[in-house]
């Protein structure tokens, strides 16, 4: 029988607060349970916002709170090339475009669309569909388009891959979604339209690179927050489409402010380091988070 393995796939983009400490020691929890291996993987494709000092700082938080892991650690950005091959065959197949619409004009788009009353789609998060001129584009234009130097993105050809994947899926899960989703999930990755991929500077995007680490760790258990539930459905079409087998899947409650909204870094929500230097142990950690 095959070890399970979890693992807990940070960005190097700010400090961990109470919210990663929480899906880290339940991932380590859970992995210690079922006597699996543990992995810690470093998701740094935006290596914009992605700092060597966050990610030192990721290492000590979690060591502080008495977590190990498997060496060695998995960076993204090392493994451009991995995410870049399943994309070569995602292009292929047609089942990926290059999109030049900007964001101002998509959204320009859509709006000129809204006037006539009926609401544009939008995926689970909010964000409008996107307006199918780059998918009917024909060959010609996109080849002489990238040629100029236009910048674009790739989309996965929704309706194609869904065409392609040969009826419907489903994922297994062991948490909840919203509406208390649990056991044999049915996707609905329609809803999402024609998700983004890749850049033109990066191949990939968080969909394909996620689906590529998970499948060549050999993750079998991915534990993460319930604000990733929907976006599921991608993942598991395009497991499909790349030939893996997926894994199973527990999303966990979210941890919220006093006002109800999701810890986050771009908010600027506490860091473990600060919780630390104020005199919190790792047990304070957990009776914060409920473990």
């Amino acid at each position: 029988m095959t070890q399970p393995v979890f693992r807990f796939a940070p960005s190097p983009n700010g400090p961990l607060h109470l919210g990663h400490a929480y899906s880290a020691m339940l991932n380590h929890d859970m992995a210690a349970d079922a006597g699996a291996r543990f992995l810690l993987r470093i998701e740094d494709i935006d290596t914009g916002r992605s700092q060597p000092e966050f990610e030192r700082a990721i290492f000590h938080d979690l060591a502080w709170l008495g977590l190990d892991w498997e060496e060695p650690v998995r960076r993204q950005s090392e493994h451009f090339d991995d995410y870049r091959s399943a994309l070569d065959a995602l292009i292929d197949e047609e089942l990926a475009y290059p999109a030049f619409m900007s964001r101002g004009e998509a959204r320009a788009f859509v709006a000129e669309a809204e006037q006539d009353g009926a609401p544009w789609p939008r995926d689970p998060d909010g964000a409008p569909h996107a307006p199918p001129l780059d998918r009917e584009r024909s060959s010609s234009e996109r080849r002489q388009r990238m040629a100029d130097g236009e910048p674009y993105a790739w989309r996965l050809d929704m309706a194609a891959a869904l065409s392609r994947s040969g009826g419907k899926l489903d994922w297994l899960e062991s948490g909840a979604g919203p509406d208390g989703e649990a056991g044999a999930v049915p996707t609905d990755p329609a809803r999402w339209g024609d998700v983004v991929i890749a850049r033109k500077d990066v191949p990939t995007s968080y969909h394909l690179s996620v689906v590529i680490d998970d499948a060549l760790q050999g993750i079998t258990h991915v534990v993460r927050g319930r604000d990733l539930f929907h976006a599921t459905s991608v993942h598991r079409l395009l497991q499909e489409l790349l030939g893996f087998a997926p894994p199973a899947y527990h999303h966990h409650r979210l941890l919220l402010d006093e006002t109800g909204r999701k810890l986050s870094k771009s908010k600027g929500d506490g860091g473990l380091s600060a919780l630390r230097l104020a005199g919190a142990t790792p047990a304070d950690v957990r009776r914060m988070v409920g473990l």
